[in-house]
């Protein structure tokens, strides 16, 4: 199969902010589009350009910074029925823009033209052929989003073809076949997608579709097939409803299963961070398992898997990871083998001894038994084995600490937290505020080592759960505190058990600074 370059053009800052509970500010938006410049894609659709004021500012911004990469495309709609291009708001929006491409979203489906437009189909053919004319002679690169094309396609294939050849006949750059309401399989897809290839072969044909049967990436993938050159989607699969293509697993779906061109190497190794990165930016939690860019997507637990991975790594992965910048993970638990405790001795670069490792096979399962979960607490996991090695050394002694939480006179609660401690034989006693007792905890902890260790300043706490281990004893149950630092050198998770949340909790903020310390 040739190496084909396939064009990406994310939808991210548009349709990405259509999913629930997502916004962006204006240093959001410029921020992810640096992000998406860094990466190569080929085109970075800024947002609707009429909408808001927003909106325009970005493009203002844009305009100043530049982009190094990629292409800024503004987004709005075919003229209005009954108004003429050069009066129309939408199109007078994306000129504002002074971006460089337009994309504009025009009726192939005669059910929204006869019940949305209400206008004739005949007219809906002047409508696109003229809005895209108009944003031709104004010297802009012009991509047509067909909507509903598929649905069209298959309730009127006749009149669907017809917008497509208005838009072409006009000058369209750009063709892209819209599955606007995901219900779409991909052999319908890639029929369809193929006669539009065969049809308009001077045109580039795109696809843009939804993941509302969660089909959104075979989708894609059956549209190249067919001969689409040109892919729309968001980071992550962000996007109203069930989302749109997810571009960190289409791009090296693309690269590594389909041989096509998409990203530079480097731009493929910057994946997973850039997938992190927006987790971040939208204050999401990350899917886990999302292929490729997933913090599980390598991670191996099962003990016959990492023996087999030991000794081959394609026994068990279809792809290296590092070539999309993940890393393979090997999971302790009680259902662990000793070759899962060997391989994560192996990755730490420890000299190989079966005895050490059975050892701590055995404490990990001896405190799994007591709650204790390190699946997603591997920087716990290491201070264990420098533990049971003898190479640990605690930064500090703790002497004690203290938590009070009062009410004013107003109903605001107050939390303070008092520890005392000692580190090289000098005692620090300190009392910090928080908005509540873990918070309060966790300032006065760095408010007493940070004159001796000043890369705590580095820690930021991003995550915290609490799991009851065992509910049958009510509200004597033990509880499970895994907290989620990072640094700006990567994510550790730390664990702590105990009758007491507030202990479970000291336990896990003790062990994500320690680990920083040794960590450096």
């Amino acid at each position: 199969m040739s190496k084909k370059r396939i064009e990406i053009y994310d939808t991210t800052l548009r349709d990405g902010m259509q999913t629930e509970g997502i916004s962006f500010s204006l240093a959001d938006k410029i921020s992810i589009a640096q992000r998406l410049d860094s990466l190569g894609v080929d085109y970075i659709e800024g947002g609707y350009a009429g909408s808001n004021q927003k909106e325009m500012q970005f493009f203002d911004e844009m305009r100043k910074s530049g982009l190094k990469n990629s292409k800024l495309v503004a987004f709005g709609s075919t003229r209005r029925a009954r108004i003429k291009a050069q009066d129309d708001t939408s199109l007078a929006a994306i000129l504002a823009t002074k971006a460089r491409c337009a994309a504009i979203v025009g009726k192939t489906w005669d059910l929204h033209v006869k019940e949305v437009l209400k206008c004739s189909l005949s007219e809906n053919l002047k409508i696109c052929s003229e809005s895209v004319s108009f944003l031709k002679k104004k010297g802009k690169e012009v991509l047509f989003d067909a909507e509903h094309f598929y649905d069209g396609y298959k309730h009127n294939s006749e009149y669907a073809m017809k917008v497509l050849t208005a838009a072409a006949d006009a000058g369209a750059d750009v063709i892209v076949l819209c599955d606007t309401n995901g219900g779409t399989l991909s052999e319908d897809i890639y029929a369809i997608t193929k006669h539009v290839c065969q049809q308009f072969s001077s045109v580039r044909i795109g696809i843009h579709a939804h993941n509302d049967c969660d089909c959104a990436t075979a989708n894609s993938l059956a549209a190249v097939r067919a001969g689409a050159c040109h892919i729309q989607g968001t980071l992550n699969g962000l996007g109203e409803r069930c989302g749109n293509t997810n571009l960190f697993i289409v791009m090296p779906n693309l690269a590594y299963k389909m041989n096509k061109k998409v990203l530079n190497p480097k731009g493929l190794k910057m994946l997973t961070e850039t997938s992190r990165f927006l987790w971040e930016i939208c204050n999401v939690a990350p899917v886990m398992n999302m292929p490729y860019v997933g913090e599980s997507a390598f991670a191996h637990k099962a003990g016959l898997h990492v023996d087999a991975l030991r000794k081959n790594k394609a026994t068990y992965e279809h792809i290296d990871p590092e070539s999309i910048g993940n890393e393979r993970r090997f999971l302790v638990s009680e259902l662990s083998g000793k070759s899962n405790v060997m391989a994560k001795l192996e990755k730490a670069k420890i000299a190989q001894d079966k005895k050490l490792a059975r050892k701590i096979l055995q404490k990990v399962q001896d405190l799994e038994n007591e709650g204790y979960q390190f699946e997603a607490a591997d920087a716990s996991f290491d201070l264990l084995v420098k533990k049971i090695m003898g190479t640990y050394k605690p930064a500090f002694e703790l002497e004690k600490y203290h938590i009070t939480v009062e009410q004013k006179p107003n109903g605001e609660p107050v939390t303070e937290a008092t520890v005392k401690l000692k580190v090289n034989g000098v005692t620090e006693h300190v009392v910090a505020e928080g908005d509540g007792p873990v918070n309060a905890l966790d300032a006065a902890l760095r408010k007493a080592l940070e004159s001796f260790y000043p890369l705590i300043k580095e820690i930021r706490l991003i995550d915290y759960k609490v799991r009851v281990v065992n509910a049958k004893a009510g509200t004597a149950a033990k509880v499970r505190v895994v907290i989620e630092s990072r640094d700006s050198d990567g994510l550790w998770g730390t664990v702590g058990v105990s009758e007491n949340i507030i202990e479970a909790s000291w336990q896990a903020l003790v062990d994500s600074v320690e680990f920083k310390l040794h960590k450096g």
